[in-house]
C-alpha cells in the first residue's frame, strides 16, 4: 500500500476519551501528507468482534481481546486507556458487599473486555450477562440486574443515579500489583507492512498530542460523545483515560499489560499459546 495515499479505517467508541483522542485525525487539524483516515464508530465489544475479522486498519480494542488477534494485529505503544487507581466499577442495586455476588446474575458490557476479565481474576467464576454498556447502569438502577459493571462515565455518574459501589475494579487491582489496570489499546493490521505500521501508530500519537496541547476545541468535540455530560464531567473522564500514558504506556503500563494478561492465562481466560512477555509494542 502506498503510503502517501493510504485510507484508514479507525474503529473506536463513541465515547468522550476516543473522540478526544482522535480529534485532530477527524478534522485534518495535523498534516497527514496524504493518509485519509475515515472514523468507524462502535462499542467497545462490537469493535473486539471486527477486530476478529481484520476488518479496520487501526481499531480500539480491550487488552482482554488483544491476544486472540494477536497474529493479525501489533498493539500500538500510544492509545492506552489505563485506570490509575480506579476502572470498571461493580455496582448493585441495593448495598450490598462482595461476598454476596455469588449465585447473582451480573450484567457486563462484553466477554471480550478487559472489565469482564478484571472481574474474573477479582471474583472468580460468576454469572453473566452481556448487556449493552450504556444499558447496564440504567437496569441495575431499575432493579432488573442486581449487579452490573460500568464502564466509561458511568463511572462517574453513577452515585447520583442511586445505586451502590460494590468494588472498583482498578483500585482492587493496583492495591494488588501497584500497577495501572490495563482496558484499552490501539493496534494496527500487521499486513500493512512495519514502515507503515510505525507511520500510522505515529498518526495517532501525533493526534492525542494534538488534543493535549490544544483541549479546549477536543473537549468541546469530545462532549457531544458524552451521552448528556456536563463540561466539568466530560473535562474529569477525559482526563482519566487520556493523558500521558496514552502518549506512551511506560515501562511500567507495559508490565502492567503483560501482568493482566498473564493472570488471564491463570485461570483459562486467555490463549495460553501466547508468550506475554514477546509482545512488541509498536513505537515503543
Amino acid at each position: 500500500m502506498n503510503k502517501e495515499s493510504m485510507h484508514i479505517r479507525v474503529g473506536h467508541s463513541p465515547d468522550p476519551d476516543d473522540a478526544f483522542m482522535f480529534h485532530a485525525l477527524t478534522t485534518g487539524a495535523i498534516e497527514t501528507e496524504g493518509r485519509t483516515y475515515e472514523h468507524v464508530l462502535l462499542d467497545i465489544q462490537t469493535l473486539n468482534e471486527k477486530a476478529l475479522a481484520g476488518e479496520y486498519e487501526i481499531s480500539a480494542v480491550s487488552i482482554h481481546s488483544y491476544p486472540e488477534i494477536y497474529d493479525e494485529y501489533a498493539l500500538m505503544n500510544c492509545g492506552a486507556s489505563m485506570g490509575e487507581g480506579y476502572g470498571p466499577m461493580l455496582i448493585s442495586h441495593t448495598e450490598m458487599k462482595v461476598d454476596e455476588v455469588a449465585n447473582k446474575k451480573i450484567a457486563i458490557p462484553g466477554l471480550g473486555t478487559s472489565a469482564y476479565l478484571a472481574l474474573r481474576i477479582a471474583l472468580g467464576d460468576v454469572d453473566v450477562e452481556v448487556v449493552p454498556f450504556d444499558e447496564i447502569l440504567p437496569a441495575v438502577k431499575s432493579g432488573k440486574y442486581d449487579f452490573g459493571v460500568i464502564i466509561h462515565e458511568g463511572q462517574l455518574t453513577w452515585k447520583k443515579e442511586g445505586v451502590h459501589l460494590v468494588l472498583d475494579l482498578g483500585v482492587w487491582w493496583n492495591e494488588k500489583t501497584g500497577l495501572p489496570l490495563p482496558l484499552g489499546g490501539n493496534v494496527v493490521r500487521r499486513d500493512l507492512g512495519e514502515e507503515n505500521c510505525e507511520l500510522l501508530s505515529n498518526d495517532v500519537k501525533r493526534s492525542i498530542i494534538h488534543s493535549l496541547e490544544n483541549p479546549d476545541a477536543a473537549l468541546e468535540f469530545a462532549k457531544s460523545w458524552g451521552r448528556g455530560i456536563d463540561d466539568d464531567t466530560n473535562k474529569k473522564f477525559v482526563g482519566m483515560y487520556v493523558n500521558k500514558r496514552t502518549i506512551d504506556y511506560g515501562e511500567d503500563g507495559r508490565k502492567a499489560i503483560r501482568l493482566f494478561l498473564k493472570e488471564g492465562q491463570k485461570i483459562g481466560m486467555v490463549r495460553e499459546d501466547l508468550d506475554v512477555d514477546s509482545i512488541h509494542f509498536v513505537g515503543e
